[in-house]
């Protein structure tokens, strides 16, 4: 089965691995690359040596593509912007603003650029900028979150803007896929599915919480401050919505509880004060794969799908 995505990315399967802050480096992208998806490195707030060694251990893993997140918000946003270009990376996603000033440099060096949108707005802003493509990410997705449901979003961006759009947010199986192309997307991008690879080097704490996750164990915390966050329900997340419904505890004591929660799940396993980030699809993950079998079973359920869904038309 292919797609444009398929084309545009020079990938076999039409599936993104998110940029997972801490999580997105380069064992995974080079896993995802080699089964025939798009592997990305997260550039999180991390410096352009930090990345780039990351790039460097990436081709040596991989002679497929692979690109990199890179958080506009991050004080070293200017340096990773450059490291891109002089590393040759092809692919570039975004999130937390508009890649506008970066946009011809990339542009020069060929490389596709594909933002993360939460909305219609933002998509057009992204098509303005120069956007290849966008990503419209649902409120199911883990980590940072807008308001719309991914099949409430997609169709609308799909409809808005002139640009190929790839689904992300509460996709983790064929159904999934399926829905989302049937939607208007050419793609997907997973993150959550992607946690429990064998090739992701998260602490084994997180993955076992992913795997044991029913269907209500996500929860949405931030919202008091602007900018909510989708992670599993655990002594730390529920300190913190407690403290968000007390109107007396400063927003900026609750933002300095934030700091390193995300590194302190991933790298510690700290239930009690890290931040695990997840998307409401970890009910539906009960295994360990590898990032071959997750892609393979995916376009094999997706395929199947797609196949049968002329039983409906009489």
């Amino acid at each position: 089965m292919k797609t444009p995505l398929c084309e545009l990315l020079g990938i076999e399967a039409p599936i993104l691995q998110g940029g997972m802050a801490w999580v997105a480096d380069a064992d995974l992208a080079a896993a995802v690359s080699n089964a025939g998806g798009l592997g990305l490195i997260s550039a999180m707030n991390a410096d352009a040596e930090w990345l780039r060694t990351q790039i460097r251990k990436a081709k040596a893993m991989t002679n497929r593509p692979f690109g990199v997140n890179i958080m506009l918000m991050s004080p070293f946003a200017d340096q990773v912007a450059q490291v891109v270009v002089e590393e040759g990376i092809k692919v570039v996603t975004t999130g937390a603003g508009s890649p506008g000033k970066y946009m011809s440099a990339w542009r020069e060096a060929g490389i596709t650029v594909l933002p993360v949108v939460a909305s219609v707005a933002y998509a057009k802003m992204a098509q303005r900028s120069g956007a290849t493509a966008v990503i419209a990410e649902g409120c199911e997705s883990g980590g940072h979150i807008g308001e719309l449901t991914t099949m409430a979003l997609v169709p609308q961006v799909v409809d808005a803007v002139d640009l190929p759009v790839i689904a992300a947010g509460g996709i983790g199986d064929g159904r999934g896929m399926a829905a989302a192309l049937m939607l208007g997307a050419i793609g997907v991008q997973m993150g959550t599915r992607f946690l429990t690879a064998h090739e992701c080097n998260v602490h084994p704490i997180y993955k076992e919480r992913v795997l044991k996750a029913k269907d209500i164990d996500t929860t949405a915390t931030g919202k008091r401050l602007g900018h909510p966050v989708r992670c599993l329900k655990t002594p730390f997340s529920r300190k913190i919505m407690k403290l968000e419904a007390d109107s007396s505890v400063p927003a900026a004591e609750l933002e300095a509880m934030g700091v390193g929660a995300l590194r302190k799940a991933v790298q510690e396993g700290d239930l009690e004060h890290g931040t695990f980030m997840s998307g409401q699809i970890a009910g539906m993950i009960h295994k360990e794969q590898s990032c071959a079998e997750i892609i393979r079973e995916m376009m094999d359920e997706t395929e199947q799908i797609l196949r049968g869904a002329a039983k409906w038309i009489k």
